[in-house]
């Protein structure tokens, strides 16, 4: 199952928030949905969901209108931490959740469930209300994984999580998608902890998609050199550079952009050394002061 994106935006009262957005979600895959606070990330998932219709551009399920399609309803899916008021309502017990879901999803699987529910120490009888915020973060991620929907959606999901339930999400989460291979959209905060379970990844930045590529593509344009500044200056030029530092004679200097065999020798030759940039690292470089694609960081104290 496919989720297709042509030339989309959407405007809250006349303020643009998204603007045209063009890509498309492929079956069995993992994407990261990446970008910082108020960039739009909940209202393309939104989009993504048919809970809105997009202002402008088209979205579409299978080569179909996504909004107001039955067949897109009951396969996409999307997890997300409430807030405390809705929390704090909801009087329904974690079992009467499983019931329901197993009611209305027809690939939910309820003792998996609870098997989720027992490695997370939540108690099914117990009332949403009583939970924690990190304990009803959990019972999100649980009818998530066990939704088995085609394209399942968590955003910020895992808010109120410690590390060690964390790292039990993540670990189920890559059990989960080899025994039962869907599409997944993350939307987080936490690249440097999740930037494993990635396959694609999309930046959202000023309303617009930044970056739309493998993970393993992005991360291989950005590195940083190191050594002798002079030489270092040289070396680069040429590079969108989206980061330095500079230590006395030595200068470390951040780029953007593919490095090929040629500019590894010269480098060697130099005595400079190359690292790869971590994702978390350089998706806040890349997103850093407002800048584009087009328009990236300089000087950047790394």
């Amino acid at each position: 199952m496919r989720i297709t994106v042509e030339n989309v935006g959407f405007s809250y009262r006349n303020q643009m928030v998204l603007s045209d957005l063009t890509t498309q979600f492929e079956a069995g895959k993992i994407y990261g949905l990446l970008g910082r606070n108020g960039v739009g990330k909940t209202t393309f998932l939104s989009l993504l969901i048919g809970a809105r219709m997009p202002k402008e551009g088209k979205l579409f399920f299978n080569g179909e209108p996504l909004y107001e399609n039955e067949q897109a309803m009951a396969s996409i899916g999307m997890f997300y931490q409430r807030n405390d008021l809705d929390r704090e309502s909801d009087n329904t017990k974690v079992e009467d959740l499983f019931k329901k879901a197993h009611r209305f999803r027809e690939n939910f699987d309820f003792s998996y469930a609870h098997g989720l529910a027992k490695k997370f120490n939540i108690d099914p009888s117990k009332r949403v209300s009583k939970l924690s915020k990190g304990s009803e973060a959990a019972v999100q991620v649980i009818m998530g994984l066990a939704s088995r929907l085609p394209i399942t959606i968590f955003d910020e999901v895992y808010l109120g999580m410690d590390a060690p339930s964390r790292t039990l999400f993540y670990n189920e989460l890559l059990d989960e998608q080899e025994r039962f291979p869907r599409t997944m959209i993350i939307s987080t905060h936490l690249v440097s902890e999740m930037e494993h379970l990635f396959e694609e990844v999309m930046i959202l930045n000023n309303g617009r998609l930044m970056i739309d590529e493998s993970y393993q593509q992005l991360i291989e344009k950005g590195h940083t050199i190191t050594g002798d500044a002079e030489a270092v200056a040289e070396v680069i030029q040429g590079y969108q550079v989206i980061g330095e530092q500079l230590l006395g004679p030595t200068k470390a200097v951040s780029i953007y952009g593919e490095i090929d065999d040629h500019m590894r020798l010269e480098c060697e030759n130099r005595q400079l050394r190359i690292n790869q940039i971590p994702l978390q690292e350089l998706f806040i470089a890349l997103t850093e002061r407002g800048g584009t694609d087009s328009e990236l960081v300089n000087n950047r104290t790394l």
